[in-house]
């Protein structure tokens, strides 16, 4: 597999996340694509790229023990992004 076809285009996440709603019998609210992505942005660069992908995990395991609703889901992201900054600004004393 190269680089470039690891490289996912907008219309494919799209549809990639049409299909895990349809799958999964969600709504697109249920599916906030750019919350996460900046979640995964924000835990990048504030903590470590490894960490991305398991905080956003942590998020839906926490929004989903919290009730699921899209309010829990954007307070779960708030919160790991509050510590994600955090963790950046200690690390730059």
């Amino acid at each position: 597999m190269t680089e470039n076809s690891r490289t996912l285009p907008p219309e494919a996440l799209d549809a990639w996340a049409g299909e895990l709603r349809e799958r999964f019998d969600l709504s697109a609210e249920d599916v906030p694509i750019a919350l996460i992505l900046d979640l995964a942005r924000d835990v990048a660069n504030g903590v470590a790229r490894p960490a991305a992908p398991f905080s956003a995990f942590v998020a839906g395991l926490v929004a989903g023990r919290a009730g699921g609703s899209p309010e829990d889901v954007r307070a779960a992201v708030a919160a790991i992004v509050e510590l994600a900054n955090g963790h950046a600004a200690e690390g730059q004393n």
